[in-house]
């Protein structure tokens, strides 16, 4: 009995050297959790035997556990390396491919893009995400509501100028004009004070700019504005507002430091129609407030409006709370899911699949999903990724325990064939 004692012993040693082997060698495996053998005594009893003579008959492994305690995290620049940190709870919830329900879970978080637009791991799985509204909230919680997290088509939806702001400051001690005389002519800068500019865009996203020529009349305090919009194809058009009105009339208030008097209706709504790019027609709500008259120099106070045009896909942008977001060339953010972290009573209970992925199984309990930062999750950070969990100088000094217990169980055996020997050659 003693030769299968030691040769449990051996047994032991060798799942010891061979676990703690594994570890070492995932030394620099992104998400790598490591694991400890477990072992328990073996004692042979009949049903009346005497526990206090037994004599035990070995070892056997009884578990190899892994430690999901959180590794360092190493900075990468990469906004797609994802890290989970703060108390370090949670896994990534993977999709195997597009047309299955199996979910597996994963603490690497080192993603890409593919030729598809989703967002996968190196082994082409793909990472879930909750659906969200415009705002970033989440809109469904539930693990059937995910779906893989997909980059939107390379260009972003133009949108059409609909509001323009216009403010400037005008020299009051400018010389005035008889209007019913000099009318304001863009092609002649005898007829008209000052003028500025600014772009505005189609529903296709073309641009084209506003040209604002100022008039100052000879009447106290007065100005007139005429607006002229310059297409990329084709000739300078006066823009008309109201009943086919040209030419807005500002008057300030010199009590008031020359703002805009109480009476003037800083909005008018501009139309034009026949756009050469064919295009909708445009529909501007200009508006002057904010402008001034006084002694400064002609002065651009303020100019926005809120269209812009088609945009190409400039980047990708992963905030704590795993809210994922494209950024475009024309300045526009879209909100395109938030990053599914998943949770278990029991993450030991996991089933290991390979390339650091678990799959849930009866031990683990049911899986608890939720959103970063809330409840037990960590946090998510980009431009990080979580290495190995395991201690190098630990595991060495665990190699030579194990390899010193098998030179023992060795031993053992060794001095068992001498005494079985004896006995042999005993005459």
């Amino acid at each position: 009995m003693s030769f299968n004692t030691a040769l449990t012993g051996l047994n032991a040693a060798t799942a010891d050297l061979n676990v703690k082997s594994n570890n070492i060698a995932n030394i620099n495996t992104i998400g790598f959790k490591g694991s400890r053998a477990e072992f328990g005594d073996v004692y042979a009893l009949s049903t009346f035997g005497n526990s206090n003579t037994a004599i035990g008959t070995g070892v056997v492994l009884n578990n190899v556990a892994q430690q999901f305690n959180q590794g360092n995290l190493e900075v990468t620049n990469n906004s797609l390396d994802l890290a989970i940190s703060g108390n370090g709870q949670g896994f990534y919830a993977l999709s195997p491919a597009l047309d299955t329900q199996q979910v597996i879970y994963s603490r690497a978080g080192a993603f890409n893009i593919n030729r598809d637009g989703y967002m996968t791991n190196s082994s082409g799985q793909y990472l879930l995400g909750f659906p969200v509204n415009p705002n970033g909230s989440v809109s469904s919680t539930a693990l059937g509501g995910t779906s893989p997290i997909r980059l939107p088509a390379a260009a972003g939806v133009p949108q059409a100028t609909t509001e323009v702001d216009i403010a400037a400051n005008l020299p009051s001690t400018a010389p005035g004009f008889d209007p019913l005389v000099t009318a304001i002519d863009p092609t002649d800068p005898t007829t008209y004070t000052n003028s500025t500019s600014s772009n505005i865009f189609d529903s296709l996203g073309n641009e084209s700019t506003l040209t604002y020529y100022y008039q100052k009349t000879n009447v106290d305090n007065e100005w007139l504005v005429e607006v002229y919009i310059n297409e990329p194809v084709g000739s300078q058009t006066r823009l008309e507002f109201g009943a086919g009105q040209t030419s807005k009339t500002l008057t300030f208030d010199p009590a008031l430091g020359g703002a805009l008097d109480a009476g003037v209706t800083p909005t008018e709504t501009y139309t034009f129609s026949g756009l050469s790019s064919g295009a909708v027609d445009l529909n501007l709500e200009i508006n002057f407030a904010g402008s001034t008259q006084n002694s400064a120099a002609f002065t651009i106070l303020d100019t926005d409006q809120n269209g812009f045009p088609t945009g190409r896909l400039t980047g990708l942008d992963i905030n704590d709370v795993g809210l994922v977001q494209a950024q475009y060339s024309n300045g526009q953010t879209v909100n395109i899911g938030k990053i599914v972290l998943a949770d278990f009573p029991n993450p030991q209970g996991l089933k290991q699949i390979g390339n650091t992925s678990w799959e849930a199984t009866f031990a683990s309990g049911d899986v608890r999903i939720g959103e970063a930062g809330t409840g037990s999750f960590g946090l998510i950070q980009s431009g990080a990724l979580e290495s190995s969990n395991v201690d190098l100088t630990k595991e060495l000094v665990g190699l030579i325990t194990a390899q010193r217990n098998f030179q023992a169980n060795s031993k053992a055996i060794e001095t068992n064939n001498a005494i079985t020997q004896t006995i042999i050659n005993l005459r």
